[in-house]
């Protein structure tokens, strides 16, 4: 698969190639540089406007094969010249413009305030800009400003307003290139929500795999949906964060087709990683008091909603869904390693609350 090049990339390609225009004063239409991965990026430098004491350009974000909300999108760089004196070494003022973020909560890569321009798309702005700097002997003061058309329409397909992130998109990047399909990048995501919250105070944290137990929660207990973390499909990797980040417990919302799966000790419910969700259910109904024609029922059943309604009809869908909570908190607690404390709540669509926890906080 193909791979792309990061918003932090393409910002560190339009910054170079608008200083290298603005102290040569002649055009440039590609720019390269070295990522941090050391894969080389040859940029093509697009919207070039050069006037006498500033220039902007952009670089059109490629992120590859990798699905990502921001490709397509012009990544802009305006470097200005400011009078200063000469201290014998270029100085770069790096913020953000139009359609890139601003940082308004803490617990995140830059503190409130800040352009969230995160802290390597910073050091590779930097670090081109003043390799041209030093090509031309400048020794004055350059602002470097990053903006992004597309930007605030595309943050509210993304994170950020959650972040408390407003006004657009981040500048991202640690390696400057784009894996393709990268459960690392929303691993890194739930680390960042995950952080936030820790800085903002809070000693237990509430987690959902995904939008169907944020609605849950809201529409049955009026929770507030910010004070949430989403974990997509890992459970496993939520729960070593949550302990090694000192907090003192989680509270996990899940639908029962895809928490039932924990209950079998699988800490990714991806379909592509594991399934098991009737044979889980079967084999908890069966300790419950079913019979082999019921499990078999079950065994039969396309998803979970459909295996409820048979547990229900044979009388036996309270003591279930006791045993599968039971078993659920027994293979997060292993995960966890007695570190922290954790609690759970089942629900489903049709049948609403099916079981919690006692110590889970209503």
């Amino acid at each position: 698969m193909k791979k792309g090049f990061t918003t932090g990339s393409c910002a560190a390609a339009a910054a170079k190639a608008a200083t290298y225009m603005l102290l040569s004063g002649i055009e440039k239409l590609n720019i390269e540089i070295e990522t941090p991965a050391g894969v080389m990026f040859n940029a093509k430098i697009v919207d070039i406007d050069r006037q006498e004491s500033s220039v902007s350009c952009a670089v059109i974000k490629d992120g590859g094969d990798d699905p990502d909300v921001t490709t397509g999108s012009h990544v802009v760089a305006t470097v200005s010249a400011l009078e200063s004196k000469d201290t014998g070494r270029a100085h770069i003022v790096i913020d953000g413009g139009t359609g890139v973020g601003r940082v308004t909560l803490p617990g995140l890569d830059q503190p409130v305030g800040n352009a969230a321009i995160n802290h390597v798309p910073r050091e590779m702005i930097e670090k081109e800009v003043l390799e041209v700097c030093s090509l031309f002997d400048y020794c004055g003061k350059l602002t470097v400003e990053i903006s992004v058309p597309e930007g605030e329409e595309l943050a509210a397909r993304t994170f950020n307003p959650r972040l408390g992130i407003v006004g657009g998109i981040s500048i991202l990047g640690t390696t400057g290139i784009v894996e393709p399909m990268s459960a690392k990048a929303l691993v890194d995501t739930i680390k960042v929500e995950l952080s936030q919250k820790k800085a903002l105070g809070n000693k237990t944290v509430f987690v959902t795999p995904g939008n169907y137990g944020l609605k849950f929660m809201k529409d049955n207990y009026n929770y507030d949906l910010d004070k949430s973390v989403k974990c997509s499909n890992f459970i496993g990797e939520t729960v070593d964060m949550v302990c090694n980040m000192g907090f003192e417990c989680m509270c996990i919302t899940g639908h029962i087709g895809k928490l039932v799966k924990v209950a079998g000790g699988i800490m990714n419910t991806h379909s592509h990683e594991a399934d098991s969700r009737m044979e889980i259910l079967a084999s908890c109904a069966i300790r419950a008091g079913a019979d082999a024609d019921l499990a078999r029922k079950i065994l039969d059943c396309l998803n979970t909603e459909e295996a409820l309604h048979i547990i229900e009809d044979a009388g036996l869908l309270k003591a279930t869904m006791d045993i599968v909570l039971e078993k659920i908190l027994f293979y997060l607690d292993f995960r966890a390693q007695e570190r922290i404390k954790i609690e759970c709540m089942l629900y489903s669509n049709e049948f609403g609350l099916l079981a919690v926890s006692e110590g889970f906080p209503l």
